[in-house]
Order: C-alpha cells, then sequence, then structure tokens
C-alpha cells in the first residue's frame, strides 16, 4: 500500500528568499516529499516566501540539511537563503484543502494537466491525483517534456518513459494514440524504480482510462528494456549520465531528456558528444532544459 494512503502526514515548511524558492522546491523532491507548494503572497521581492513539503514522516534533521546545501549549491545559492524550517502535522483534510486551494489546472500545447476535483475545458485533459508535485503538470520539466511530446510524438510511434513518476508523459503519449487509431495501438512501455510512484502512476492510468495502453512496470531501464521509436527520460543529470549510452541504444528516432538544470547544458553536451552526438535541440524553461536528440 501507498505511503500516501495514510491519515497523518508531516509538513516540513521552509522560509527562504525568493531566488532561492525553486532550489528549495528541488530539494524537497530529492527528499521523497509527496507534494510540495510555494507560497508565493508577498509585496516585494525583498520579501520572503515559505516553501512546504509534505511527508509521511518527519525526517532528519542532517538528510534535510544535506539535501538543502547540495541543492542551493546546484542553483548558485548560498545557505543564508533559508531564514528558518519548521516542521508541522498535517491531517487528511488539511492536505486535501491545501491542494486544491494551490492547483488549478495547466495547459501546455493541447493538453490540459487537471487535479480531479476540477473540469477544464481542453482536447486532451489529463487527470493527476494530488500525490506527487514531479509530474502535476506545475513543474518546468513536465512542461518541457509535455510540450515536446504535443509537437514531436507521432501518435502511430512506440514510447519508452524512463522513470515515469506519476505517469503523466505516458498518459499524454497514450491520449494521442487513442485518439489516432486505438485499434493499432502502438506499444508504451514505462518504468519507475519507486514502488510508490508505480502505485500512483497505476492509479492515474486508471483515472484517465488509458491503462490497457501502457505496459507499466516497478524498475529502470536494463538490457531487457525494448527499444522504441521515441523514448522520454525526465530525471535529473546524475541520474541520466550513467544511463545515457542505453537511452541512446533505445531510441530509434527521437530521445527527449529532462530534468537538467540549465547551467548544466555544458555537462549534457559534452556527454552526448562523447557519444558522438553533436546536433541536439535545446528548450528552456525557467531554471530548466530540455534535449531533444535526432537518432
Amino acid at each position: 500500500m501507498s505511503s500516501t494512503s495514510a491519515q497523518t502526514w508531516y509538513s516540513l515548511h521552509i522560509t527562504v528568499l525568493p531566488k532561492a524558492a525553486e532550489a528549495i522546491e528541488f530539494a524537497l523532491n530529492e527528499l521523497d516529499s509527496l507534494g510540495t507548494e510555494i507560497d508565493h503572497l508577498r509585496k516585494t521581492d525583498e520579501d520572503t516566501v515559505r516553501v512546504s513539503g509534505y511527508f509521511s514522516e518527519p525526517l532528519s534533521e542532517d538528510a534535510v540539511n544535506n539535501a538543502l546545501l547540495y541543492s542551493l549549491e546546484v542553483y548558485g545559492h548560498d545557505d543564508n537563503s533559508v531564514i528558518a524550517k519548521e516542521w508541522e502535522t498535517v491531517g487528511q483534510t488539511d492536505w486535501l484543502a491545501e491542494w486544491k486551494k494551490h492547483w488549478k489546472p495547466t495547459t501546455v500545447g493541447r493538453f490540459v494537466v487537471s487535479p480531479p476535483w476540477e473540469d477544464p475545458a481542453g482536447e486532451f485533459v489529463i487527470k493527476i491525483e494530488p500525490n506527487m508535485a514531479f509530474g502535476t503538470g506545475t513543474h518546468d520539466t513536465t512542461r518541457l517534456c509535455l510540450d515536446a511530446i504535443d509537437r514531436l510524438y507521432q501518435p502511430n510511434e512506440s514510447f519508452l518513459d524512463v522513470g515515469t513518476g506519476t505517469g503523466i508523459l505516458s498518459i499524454a503519449a497514450a491520449m494521442l494514440v487513442k485518439a489516432n487509431d486505438p485499434e493499432s495501438a502502438p506499444k508504451i512501455t514505462a518504468c519507475d524504480n519507486d514502488t510508490d510512484s508505480v502505485t500512483i502512476a497505476r492509479e492515474n492510468l486508471a483515472l484517465n482510462s488509458v491503462a490497457s495502453y501502457i505496459d507499466l512496470y516497478e524498475g529502470t531501464l536494463n538490457p531487457s528494456t525494448p527499444s522504441a521509436d521515441f523514448v522520454c527520460a525526465n530525471l535529473t543529470l546524475d541520474v541520466i549520465e550513467p544511463i545515457l549510452p542505453m537511452l541512446l541504444e533505445r531510441s530509434r528516432r527521437l530521445l527527449l531528456l529532462s530534468g537538467i538544470l540549465a547551467e548544466q547544458e555544458p555537462q549534457i553536451r559534452r556527454a552526448l558528444e562523447k557519444e558522438g552526438i553533436n546536433d541536439i535541440d535545446v528548450a528552456y524553461s525557467g531554471e530548466w532544459i530540455s534535449v531533444v536528440v535526432g537518432r
């Protein structure tokens, strides 16, 4: 059973300077938060903001501090950006109420990513349960990937989603396939090595009526993973680099990479050049990039 079914959660509220808010949100996600939110209600750019992460159990102070320091360093900020940290016990009603206040539908191209309690208009409406922040469509990396799928994925192609999270990218591909020709659907494969993520993804596949189109399994890329025309890996650069040769090997037409900070662009370019690839398309959103590699 997923830990998100518990009746009580713990929220970690971190008060920071506005410039460091995204770095702190990244750290909370690296700590496997069940969800995050940023309170942007402030008068000026000099006022502080509160970044909150929700967890099934409290974390050690060392684990939190290490994640914060690493993320601040990656984003180019110092630890003086953090003003205060505070834990709070959060009941189920409070959790749902907070999500309903802060999460509204997000439009990316033809896709609209929405929580289940909203009913937005759109060509392809993807409903995602509020369990994890990455994958709700609100993060830059998710939007970059959805935009690339909207523009570049052809619904007669096979699709591989490595590190599927909430399943949102596979759901997007499946919706395009379903609208094109559901009788001759290509193979869509999704995987994640986190048990809770797979549980959540499976629920979202059912919620969007596309479970029959997607082969979802717990695990990661390995020699037996089938190749696909379109391969997507929305991970982080430290995870992407070791498996980059295998990702390239599995992609028959396009490889889409994200979860990469803009300042890490030279690093991913060097990694691709080592594999003999110099021609890539890079898209930017906030402090993040996506990279499309043609095969």
